[in-house]
């Protein structure tokens, strides 16, 4: 949100505070944030995060950026049905308006921010691999993905000749939605599900990454309660194992969902999109929270 309701001080203080802490990704996308801003369009976060640069020297050495394409509106108002999708020239269009908010000749990890059926992905990981081989992209990754999806993007590229995904950036937290719902939050395949991890546990060059990972602040917020996907006894049971781990360690629910989250296996990378200094401290704090193998078992046991 960083450029539209969080404003530019606010969003340069938690920057600043991540770099200082060590941190090392940030992530965007082109779209960030049009339901946001009143144009309808995205864009503000990264012009945002390419002042942040311009104004500290020596930064962009030290952090890496991941930005997205495929998910800005052609048309203000009129999402998902205008997204704009994984052509070919949509793609090199994408990252060149990208790099130009960034105020960067590269990016680390180019994602495709949704799959879109309606263009051959022979054309998609065409381009893609194009921008690898020109130096503007180093990693590629997929988003909102079905692991089919993935599984025959990446044989495509492969029979190419051309670089792949090599990372996959889902929904996925703690919790677990009620079987059959059409979750308000995500896009239709973007659960972390069953037969994506699968998919991933078989093929050792894939990493995971998760967004809204803490249910923007449901875990811990009386004021945020929880999407009705989450509203079931399966529930009820996970948030009292999380209260019985959290009490163990002398911390919160939301560290123990990061801890069990980063020291998965496969290992999943949460996204935090914090909007206070003080939320990303939270964040930050939890990577010091290490699960006995018996609190891990405890959590996974919860159906």
């Amino acid at each position: 949100m960083f450029g539209t309701t969080v404003d530019e001080r606010r969003a340069f203080a938690i920057l600043d505070r991540f770099v200082d802490a060590g941190g090392t990704w940030i992530d965007t996308a082109n779209c960030y944030s049009f339901w946001a801003d009143p144009s309808g369009f995205g864009g503000q976060s990264e012009t945002l995060l390419g002042r942040w640069l311009a104004r500290r020297p020596g930064v962009r050495d030290r952090v890496a950026i991941s930005t997205k394409v495929g998910c800005e509106p052609l048309e203000a108002g009129r999402f998902p049905e205008t997204a704009e999708g994984l052509g070919a020239q949509t793609i090199k269009s994408g990252i060149e308006q990208s790099l130009r908010r960034l105020g960067t000749d590269r990016v680390e990890l180019y994602w495709a921010h949704k799959d879109f059926r309606r263009t051959p992905v022979e054309e998609t990981v065409g381009a893609f691999g194009e921008l690898v081989n020109a130096g503007l992209v180093k990693r590629l990754g997929c988003s909102n993905f079905a692991a089919w999806r993935m599984e025959r993007s990446r044989r495509a590229a492969a029979d190419a000749g051309v670089v792949g995904y090599t990372a996959v950036q889902q929904h996925h937290t703690y919790l677990r939605p009620r079987p059959g719902t059409r979750p308000t939050v995500v896009h239709r395949f973007g659960f972390y599900e069953d037969e994506l991890r699968s998919y991933v546990e078989s093929h050792d060059d894939i990493a995971v990454w998760a967004y809204t990972p803490l249910l923007s602040g449901a875990y811990t917020r009386a004021d945020k309660p929880l999407a009705e996907e989450y509203d079931h006894p399966g529930t009820v049971a996970r948030l009292a194992a999380l209260d019985t781990v959290a009490a163990e360690l002398g911390t919160t629910r939301n560290h123990v969902v990061l801890a069990w989250m980063t020291g998965d296996r496969p290992s999943v990378m949460p996204i935090v999109g914090p909007s206070t200094v003080e939320q990303l401290d939270e964040a930050i704090a939890a990577m010091e929270v290490t699960l006995t193998p018996e609190q891990r078992s405890l959590l996974d046991s919860k159906a």
